[in-house]
C-alpha cells in the first residue's frame, strides 16, 4: 500500500510539472506571438541571428518542443525560409539545456516566490494581468520541481531499486528510454529535469543519466514531425532536418560515449552538473557542426525531397 502511495505521489506531481510547463508555454506565446513571427521573418535572414533566437526563445518558453512546432508552422506559412529554420532548430536544442542547468544548480526553491508574484499580477489590469500568468506558470514549473524532488527521497532507501538502477549501464536501453519518455510526455524538458533529479538523489548511475538525456534529445523531434504531417513540403523538410540533426548528433557520439562520460565527470565532481554540462555540450557542439552549413543543408534536403509534382489534366 505504501508503495501503491508512493507511486501516484511521484506521477501527480510529474503531472503538475507537465502542465506548469504547458500553462507557462502557452501564456508566453500568447505575450509574444505577434511579435515572434515578425522577428523571426527578419532575424532568420541569417543564420547566427536565427540560433540565438531559437536558443533564448527555448529558454524562455521552457519547450524545444513548441519552439520547433511553431516553426514548422511558419515555415508552412511562408514567414520563415527553410536554411532560417534550421538554425533555429538547432538553437532550440541548446536552449532547451536550460532546464538541466536549472535543476543542478537548486535554484527551484525561487517557485513560491513566483508563484505569489504571478498571482499577485494576476490581480491588475492590462499587460501586468497577461504577464502574471506568465510569471505565475513560471513559478508552477520551480514549484512542481521541489515536489518531484520530495516525492522521489524515498526511493533512496528502497533497496531493489537503487540496486537496479545501479547496475543500469547500458547505453542502448536508457538512450531508448530517454527517447521513448520524451516521445510519450512531448517534452525534452521533462526527461531531462527527472533524470537531473534521479542523479541528485542518487537513484541512477552518470552514464545513463547522460544515455538519456542523448535519447531526449532524439525524442523531441518528434513534436515537429507529427505537427508537419499536414502541412506543406517546405514544413515537412524543416521537421525531417531537425530530426536528422539530433538523431546524428547523437550516433556521432555513441562511439565516444564512455570517453565522453569520464571527461564529464572530471570536469564536473557533481553528478547533476555533468549530466548538464553533457547536455549542454551534445546540442552546442550539433549546433557548431551544422550552422555553418545551413545553406547546403536546405539545397539537400530540397533534392532529397522534391514537391510532388502536379498531375498534369487531360485536355477536353
Amino acid at each position: 500500500m505504501d508503495s501503491l502511495r508512493l507511486l501516484f505521489l511521484i506521477l501527480s506531481t510529474i503531472v503538475l510539472f507537465l502542465f506548469s510547463l504547458q500553462g507557462f508555454s502557452k501564456e508566453v506565446q500568447l505575450l509574444g506571438a505577434g511579435r515572434l513571427q515578425a522577428w523571426l521573418g527578419r532575424v532568420t535572414r541569417n543564420r547566427f541571428g536565427g540560433f540565438a533566437l531559437g536558443a533564448v526563445f527555448t529558454a524562455l518558453v521552457q519547450s524545444s518542443s513548441a519552439v520547433s512546432s511553431m516553426a514548422v508552422g511558419l515555415v508552412d506559412a511562408g514567414v520563415m525560409g527553410l536554411q532560417g529554420s534550421l538554425a533555429v532548430m538547432l538553437g532550440t536544442n541548446v536552449g532547451t539545456t536550460f532546464t538541466a542547468w536549472m535543476v543542478s544548480f537548486k535554484i527551484t526553491f525561487i517557485g513560491p516566490v513566483f508563484l505569489v508574484l504571478g498571482a499577485a499580477m494576476s490581480t491588475f489590469s492590462g499587460p501586468f494581468k497577461a504577464s502574471g500568468k506568465a510569471v505565475f506558470y513560471l513559478g508552477f514549473i520551480f514549484f512542481s520541481l521541489d515536489l518531484i524532488s520530495e516525492s522521489l527521497q524515498p526511493l533512496r532507501e528502497h533497496p531493489d531499486l537503487v540496486h537496479y538502477l545501479s547496475k543500469a549501464h547500458g547505453i542502448l536501453p536508457a538512450l531508448l528510454t530517454g527517447m521513448l519518455v520524451t516521445v510519450f510526455v512531448q517534452s525534452s524538458s521533462v526527461t531531462t529535469g527527472m533524470v537531473v533529479l534521479l542523479v541528485q538523489q542518487g537513484l541512477l548511475p552518470l552514464e545513463s543519466a547522460v544515455a538519456m538525456a542523448m535519447g531526449a534529445n532524439v525524442g523531441t523531434t518528434s513534436t515537429a514531425l507529427l505537427a508537419a504531417l499536414k502541412l506543406n513540403i517546405h514544413a515537412k523538410r524543416a521537421a525531417m532536418a531537425n530530426f536528422v540533426f539530433n538523431l546524428s548528433g547523437t550516433l556521432l557520439l555513441l562511439p565516444f560515449f564512455y570517453p565522453f562520460v569520464g571527461m564529464l565527470g572530471r570536469i564536473q565532481s557533481d553528478p547533476a552538473m555533468a549530466v548538464a554540462t553533457g547536455h549542454l555540450f551534445l546540442n552546442f557542439g550539433m549546433a557548431l557542426l551544422y550552422l555553418p552549413f545551413t545553406g547546403w543543408l536546405a539545397a539537400l534536403l530540397v533534392r532529397w525531397m522534391p514537391a510532388a509534382e502536379k498531375p498534369i489534366q487531360d485536355e477536353a
